[in-house]
């Protein structure tokens, strides 16, 4: 097995474009490229672009009438038919949306080929996470759910146990939905509750169908919480499951909406702490994966400030040079920015902060506090599931 981690990227993909003043601006993927390129990192792992995935690739999730309603709205966005959630305010329907929703998925589609292969160890595809997808609808500013596609492609291609670790500020509810019924998937999300945030789904009493009771995990985080509430749910959920259910690849979402600027959520993470579940999803899937690790990126709207650095960090840890915090941001990357947005750029790889957390498991359960009741609440839920005491 290669040890070279694998960076999918083709400039194409910023064609995945909604249109002025919609928040998934795709300058937040060049501009994360871009400091990518000036960090080296393109050297340090090898850079891939795919083919867009084809009609068999996406009928492993998504209805055959929901590709065709897709390709419809492509040639012709006037006529994109709402009910299949294209031709919304947050699906917009525009000319290529097809062509560019599916040139994502095939990024990951390949990615998720080449660690089950051997030929890299870690890949990443920031481009994609597009979670919300259903399939038989877009939702939530996702066509094609390129997480989901993945983890079926490895179930094709024999996989028996698959992981899918969602840290995005919104629940993962397109992939919860695909493997809803299917043991061999474990689907973990971690996301601000339900009643303050779309798509008010993810409660902790989502555990999955009747044939699949614990596959889905839910951890629903009061708005709010910030780097020592995020990472101390992360570490009381995330590991010990993955422990007990043996996963041979791990596949991670990495949406960059959890930060305190980002102005779609009400969560309070620094780009720090981002960094440091990066760094746990590379060490779990080490110690539970034989290494096999599918990167995703996913939500984001601090399109300058705060995307780029969290998934700059996230190519380094899969590449094996991890960017120091205090490290400067290269100054021709800052005029990348301000040329393309008319910001001022950060000026260093980190907030500023060192989170701490406290372990839930050494710490002590607190009643009163919320984000205490709301890991408890999950653990009691799916933890006897997998032979684990809650």
């Amino acid at each position: 097995m290669s040890g070279r981690a694998q960076v999918m990227w083709d400039e194409a993909v910023t064609g995945y474009d909604f249109g002025p003043g919609h928040p998934m601006d795709p300058v937040r993927l060049a501009l994360t490229m871009r400091l990518v390129e000036a960090f080296g990192l393109d050297r340090a792992a090898r850079v891939v672009a795919a083919k867009p995935a084809g009609d068999s690739t996406l009928r492993l999730v998504h209805r055959e009438d929901y590709v065709a309603a897709v390709r419809a709205a492509s040639a012709d966005p006037a006529s994109a038919d709402t009910s299949y959630g294209l031709g919304t305010p947050d699906d917009p329907a525009f000319a290529g949306i097809h062509e560019a929703a599916a040139l994502i998925a095939g990024q990951s589609v390949s990615a998720a080929e080449a660690v089950w292969a051997g030929e890299a160890l870690h890949a990443v595809n920031f481009a994609g996470g597009l979670h919300h997808a259903m399939p038989g609808a877009a939702s939530g500013f996702c066509v094609y759910n390129d997480a989901a596609l993945a983890v079926a492609r490895l179930l094709e291609l024999g996989a028996e146990r698959v992981a899918y670790v969602d840290v995005d500020v919104h629940h993962g509810d397109g992939v919860q939905a695909a493997f809803w019924d299917d043991p061999r998937v474990l689907t973990i999300s971690l996301h601000e509750h339900p009643r303050t945030l779309f798509p008010q789904t993810g409660w902790s009493e989502e555990t999955g169908g009747d044939a699949a009771q614990g596959s889905a995990v839910n951890l629903p985080l009061p708005a709010g919480t910030g780097d020592a509430g995020w990472l101390r749910a992360f570490h009381a959920v995330v590991p010990e499951l993955l422990a007990a259910f043996r996963p041979q690849v791990l596949v991670t979402q990495h949406g960059a909406d959890t930060h305190f600027e980002d102005p779609l959520a009400h969560l309070a993470v620094s780009l720090d702490a981002q960094r440091l579940v990066a760094e746990a999803c590379h060490s779990l899937a080490h110690e539970h994966a034989e290494g096999r690790w599918l990167a995703l990126g996913g939500g984001g709207y601090a399109v300058a400030e705060v995307v780029p650095r969290a998934w700059t960090h996230l190519v380094a840890v899969a590449a094996g040079q991890p960017v120091a915090p205090q490290t400067p941001v290269p100054e021709e990357w800052r005029a990348e920015v301000f040329r393309r947005t008319r910001q001022l750029g950060p000026l260093r790889m980190t907030d500023g902060l060192e989170p701490q957390w406290k372990d839930f498991a050494h710490s002590g359960y607190d009643p009163a506090d919320r984000l205490d009741q709301a890991i408890l609440a999950t653990r009691r839920a799916v933890f006897p599931s997998h032979g684990l005491l809650p």
